[in-house]
């Protein structure tokens, strides 16, 4: 997701000021997503340069107030109605990783302390996350988001471990855990 069009989703549901929108962003994504505020004012006014946001005046405690454009909300319902490929998702470090502790194996790296490394990491994850869930006061938004998190990272841990069982099937001898 973008800034620009989590933005746009909260403008869509009335005028906001910039804090409100960050205090917003982060409570719907679980403050999975962190944003300084420079961050929104930025986003803010490139959206207003182009034309899907515009001023709305100021609240009753003078902070400038935003609205979505109708420009705006059909650049939103595009994005909403456009599904997410693959290839627009950042590279997986962690697949790079694995895949050049392998091809490097015969250089000294150990895949199995690599794969171990990652496996404590991500289970420290999972457990913050379901910690996180449990305390969790932001509503449906926030949860769906922590779900995601922990489904994605309980998909990590039985990746490294087919990881671990392939490695342990195709690596020479001397370099098995």
């Amino acid at each position: 997701m973008s800034i620009r069009h989590g933005l746009l989703a909260l403008l869509s549901g009335g005028p906001r000021y910039g804090y409100q929108l960050r205090v917003e962003f982060e409570a719907s994504t679980g403050a999975t997503w962190p944003l300084n505020i420079g961050q929104v004012y930025t986003t803010l006014s490139r959206l207003e340069r182009d034309g899907l946001v515009a001023p709305g005046g100021a609240d009753e405690q003078g902070r400038a107030v935003y609205a979505i454009t109708e420009a705006g909300r059909a650049e939103l319902d595009r994005w909403f109605a456009t599904p997410v490929a693959q290839g627009d998702r950042p590279r997986d470090e962690l697949s790079i990783k694995i895949a050049m502790a392998v091809a490097g194996a015969g250089a000294g790296v150990d895949v199995a302390d690599v794969i171990h490394t990652q496996r404590m990491a991500t289970m420290r994850a999972l457990r913050d996350l379901t910690q996180a869930k449990r305390s969790a006061k932001g509503g449906l938004a926030e949860r769906l988001v922590l779900d995601s998190l922990i489904f994605k990272a309980e998909a990590e841990q039985r990746w490294l471990d087919h990881c671990e069982a392939v490695a342990n099937e195709k690596l020479p001898r001397e370099k098995k855990a």
